[in-house]
């Protein structure tokens, strides 16, 4: 009887263990956020001399779920126009958006 207790609890304890370990949301929004952002950035005009630049994009969501680039450092001083140009009040297309929440992302461009 002991041995069918044991058996029992250690049932549970996996059966909550692995609905605990579901991924209820289905799909990371971070991920989502960089795949629409890197779909704004597909089109530049930067020359082929300039063909590996690279930034640090920090922004924001607001209420209205539209991009608001706080800062961007890079070295190519053309680049954080060019990012604050194509980001700049952009709305995405996520279901969870957190107002005032700051992001930060790498950016590569390449040509």
């Amino acid at each position: 009887m002991r041995k069918l207790s044991l058996v029992v609890v250690a049932t549970m304890l996996l059966a909550t263990g692995n609905v605990l370990a579901n991924d209820v949301n289905g799909e990371n929004p971070s991920r989502n956020l960089s795949a629409q952002i890197s779909k704004m950035l597909t089109e530049n005009n930067f020359s082929e001399e300039h063909n590996d630049l690279t930034a640090q994009v920090r922004f924001t969501l607001n209420a209205d779920g539209e991009i608001v680039v706080l800062s961007v450092n890079s070295e190519f001083d053309k680049m954080e126009s060019f990012v604050k140009a194509k980001l700049n009040y952009q709305k995405v297309n996520l279901t969870d958006i957190e107002e005032g929440k700051v992001y930060t992302i790498p950016v590569r461009i390449e040509a």
